[in-house]
């Protein structure tokens, strides 16, 4: 007989078992109750908001919320991933789910405590703080609570996961509407938890701790991190002091990202740096790194991308990084770096990107950086190269920025056979000779020459600067047929003579038009109204000959009206609508001849034509023919900070209300008929350091005191 334990018994056994569970049907509902329950109560914390994950390419709540609902088998949920044994939830992916809400501590969320890989990224939690208790999970493998308005101290229980393989913590801190990072609650990492961290987390191949404030943390406390590190992602921490040479050395390191800790200080190590030879991917962007960079750089034959733009890294660059012939980014751009560029025929054969700007290399360009074969973005702006510029060879050049040097000579042919260009930037070299126009570009400040006919061969152009140079001829009227794509068009300091008479199309899309300095006359155009997107307008220094262009009121977004020493003629009245050219912030309207009284209603704010600051403001409305009294009103523009007034025909006494306009820096009323003394309220008008009343009608004490 056969007996119970022999292996034919078993086998037999075991063919059984595995019958009876392919035949049996699966169980109607896998998920355990206590589990289903658990993350039904964690969905109803939290509302839907699209705006929520508004920075995911993929975020469709209804994807995974919508699928989250009572009686229904949880393992079945989208995003949910259950042990097919036990039917406890081992994964829950809730990424860009648009939840907003406040994350509660005591949520009974920490009850899925099979929880393997847990993905909360890209939410709205409202600044809530990261709970202890998500230090409950043991069996966790992967953690990504990124991105979702986390904010207070990163809880030092997150080191009990000690099988954690991936950690994403990174912090998206709050800014303003131009982009700086604003004051208010962040994340933060403090001494013991990172220690912790670092002792316990020996199994751990990503740390992602972008943003998060660890200003407090010496960087000498990540020498022991695991050996098993192919990722660290530091940006933005607030990081400083010293950082030690050896996280450089990580033997499994491919992706090492430090850049944008300003006080973090370092250098390349000083002995042969010949491993990781795994590391792909090394940025250090706007921080403090000094010294040489490193020649062994080139043992790092995996390299991909290296960032170490804004430091303070200076000498030479070696010759040996351009035997990294896998790079395909390199960025040394705003350094303190010198010399010749190294010379290798075959250096680079899979660039992309380059930029070198802001350094001081020298010398002529090497011949390999015109035949790089894959190269797109090239930026060796504000150098000292001299020389000619040589041919191109690669046709798939998107972006050319060779501004601020001392190339010389004609302008390559090649350049105009670039199908692909979208960007020329050769302004401010000792170029010379004439250009064939066919693509977007800046070649200001050279001494260029010839018409303007070759524009209208271009079939798309975005941004033209060919100021400050010595062309001559009319402005083609084709300039109209292309504003759709065309932003910004800056003509300004040259020889262009006659009407302008180009016709803009409906959806013009120019921000910003300069014509200023040239020989222009005939009348403005109105159909420059159809650039509903204008901000700037500057046409001084021209013969234009026209009324003051009332039409202005339809440019909603026009911030820079710039008329200066034309011929424009007649009244200027207020505008028809309270409610336009509510975004206009400098008015310089002087040296034309405008006569009748001064409107009311001017107001204004001066900006820096090349970017405009909302801080300064001025109105000039000089050298016209105006005439009557200062309005009163003019009082209510409380931002201004220069006025001029002067060389007009202007009677009557100063207005008292100019004492309104505490932030005044300057004011120039000189050259007209005012009568009266000087009002003693200008005395409030502290912070003026410029004022002229001279030739005028004034009597009485000047004012003393303030």
């Amino acid at each position: 007989m056969m007996g119970y334990h022999s292996p034919t018994f078993c086998l037999l056994l075991c063919s059984h078992f595995i019958s009876v569970l392919c035949s049996s049907p699966s169980p109607t509902h896998l998920c355990s109750p206590n589990q289903s329950v658990a993350l039904f109560q964690f969905k109803t914390h939290f509302s839907i908001n699209q705006t929520a994950s508004k920075n995911c390419e993929y975020s469709n709540p209804k994807a995974k919320t919508t699928s989250l609902k009572k009686g229904t088998d949880c393992c079945l949920w989208d995003g949910v991933s259950c042990d097919n044994i036990t039917g406890e939830v081992i994964s829950l992916n809730l990424s860009c789910s648009c939840l907003s809400g406040t994350f509660p501590s005591n949520t009974t969320f920490f009850l899925l405590s099979s929880l393997q890989r847990l993905d909360l990224s890209f939410n709205d939690f409202r600044k809530s703080e990261i709970s202890s208790n998500f230090g409950r999970f043991p069996s966790s493998t992967h953690l990504d609570l990124s991105y979702s308005w986390f904010s207070g101290l990163v809880p030092y229980e997150i080191s009990y996961l000690s099988n954690l393989v991936s950690l994403h913590l990174s912090y998206r801190p709050t800014t303003d509407l131009i982009g700086f990072q604003a004051f208010g609650p962040i994340l933060k990492l403090e001494k013991f938890a990172v220690n912790e961290i670092v002792r316990n987390l020996t199994k751990v191949r990503e740390i992602y701790l972008d943003g998060i404030d660890m200003s407090s943390i010496d960087p000498n406390s990540f020498v022991n991190l695991s050996y098993s590190l192919t990722s660290l992602s530091l940006f933005g921490c607030h990081l400083r002091g010293k950082l030690p040479d050896n996280i450089f050395k990580l033997p499994n390191i491919e992706y090492l990202r430090l850049d944008k800790n300003p006080k973090l200080t370092g250098q390349f190590p000083k002995s042969n740096w010949s491993s990781p030879l795994s590391l792909m991917v090394l940025a250090l962007l706007f921080s403090n790194f000094s010294g040489s960079i490193s020649r062994s750089l080139g043992n790092l034959s995996q390299l991909d991308s290296l960032y170490l733009s804004f430091n303070y890294f200076s000498g030479k660059i070696p010759s040996s990084l351009t035997n990294l012939a896998k790079l395909s980014i390199l960025t040394l751009n705003d350094n303190q770096l010198e010399g010749f560029l190294p010379d290798n025929q075959n250096a680079f054969p899979n660039l992309a990107l380059l930029d070198l700007s802001n350094n001081l290399l020298s010398g002529t360009t090497p011949s390999w950086l015109y035949t790089i074969p894959r190269l797109l973005y090239l930026n060796l702006g504000n150098n000292q190269f001299n020389g000619h510029i040589s041919e191109f060879q690669n046709r798939l050049l998107i972006k050319i920025i060779l501004k601020d040097n001392s190339f010389r000579g004609p302008i390559p042919s090649s350049i105009s056979k670039l199908v692909d260009l979208t960007s020329l930037d050769l302004s401010s070299n000792e170029l010379n000779g004439t250009i064939s126009l066919n693509i977007f570009l800046s070649v200001s400040n050279n001494s260029l020459v010839g018409t303007l006919s070759g524009i209208c061969n271009m079939k798309f152009i975005e941004i033209l600067d060919l100021s400050h140079n010595d062309f001559s001829g009319i402005i083609p009227q084709c300039i109209g047929s292309f504003s759709q794509s065309l932003s910004s068009l800056n003509l300004k300091m040259n020889k262009l003579h006659g009407a302008i008479t180009s016709i803009f199309a409906k959806g013009c899309a120019l921000k910003n038009l300069n014509l200023n300095s040239n020989h222009l006359e005939g009348p403005l155009t109105p159909s420059i109204t159809n650039c509903k997107e204008l901000q700037v307008l500057d046409v001084r220094n021209n013969m234009v000959n026209d009324s003051f262009p009332h039409w202005i009121e339809a440019l909603s977004e026009l911030q820079v009206l710039v008329l200066r020493s034309n011929r424009f003629h007649g009244p200027i009245t207020a505008a028809t609508s309270p409610r336009s050219l509510l975004k206009l912030r400098i008015v310089d309207l002087s040296c034309n001849n405008f006569f009748v009284p001064l409107p009311t209603a001017v107001k204004g704010f001066e900006i820096e034509l090349v970017k405009i600051l909302t801080i300064f403001t001025s109105i000039d409305l000089s050298c016209n023919n105006f005439e009557g009294q200062i309005p009163r009103d003019i009082g209510e523009l409380s931002s201004l900070r220069g006025l001029n007034l002067s060389h007009n025909n202007l009677v009557g006494h100063i207005t008292s209300s100019l004492r309104n306009m505490t932030r005044l820096e300057w004011l120039d009323l000189s050259s007209n008929k005012l009568s009266g003394q000087i009002p003693t309220g200008l005395l409030d008008l502290t912070f003026l350091s410029s004022f002229n009343v001279s030739c005028n009608q004034l009597v009485g004490p000047i004012p003393k005191g303030k």
